[in-house]
């Protein structure tokens, strides 16, 4: 069995996009990024947290509105290495009338039945009762409050979760 997967949200765990925008949290660096063309960004990163996500055990993936943009602006700035990405394709922002993230399908499809923990910021209990009905392996669904980003917490969670379900 190989490792379990976590997908990885930018805005909200890595990007604390809610946090008071004239009070940059401690230990961030400010970058201005353009993954979209036309659309500079200023985002909130912390170099920290690339060794901390390294070190839980998991087989890492993009799961973010950013997609393969996150190995050019983000995956640097944080110390991770290129990493493969849930590419959404016609899905991006397509709402759905159960209620269900339009992230959740293309994700339990990219796991295909791993074991995988997913942190993001707009996670709700529709994609909690998604995971549970068409995922048959473990999952968890973490929510990261985007005023702070991952803290030691998230961390921690993540870790009890990824040992829970090792190979």
């Amino acid at each position: 069995m190989s490792r379990p997967l976590l997908f990885l949200d930018v805005d909200g765990p890595l990007n604390p996009w809610a946090a008071q925008p004239e009070r940059r949290p401690g230990g961030y660096t400010t970058i201005r990024a353009s993954p979209h063309p036309g659309r500079a960004l200023r985002v909130w990163l912390n170099p920290a947290h690339g060794p901390a996500l390294l070190g839980l055990g998991y087989e890492l993936c993009w799961a973010t509105t950013w997609m393969d943009a996150a190995n050019r602006w983000i995956a640097p700035v944080v110390g991770l290495p290129e990493l493969p990405y849930v590419d959404f394709g016609a899905g991006l922002f397509a709402l759905r009338p159960d209620g269900v993230h339009w992230k959740t399908e293309a994700i339990v499809a990219y796991a295909a039945g791993r074991p995988f923990a997913w942190v993001d910021d707009e996670q709700s209990e529709a994609d909690t009762e998604y995971v549970r009905a068409e995922h048959p392996g473990p999952a968890l669904l973490h929510h990261v409050d985007p005023r702070v980003g991952l803290r030691e917490s998230d961390f921690a969670a993540l870790a009890r979760f990824a040992g829970s379900v090792a190979p």
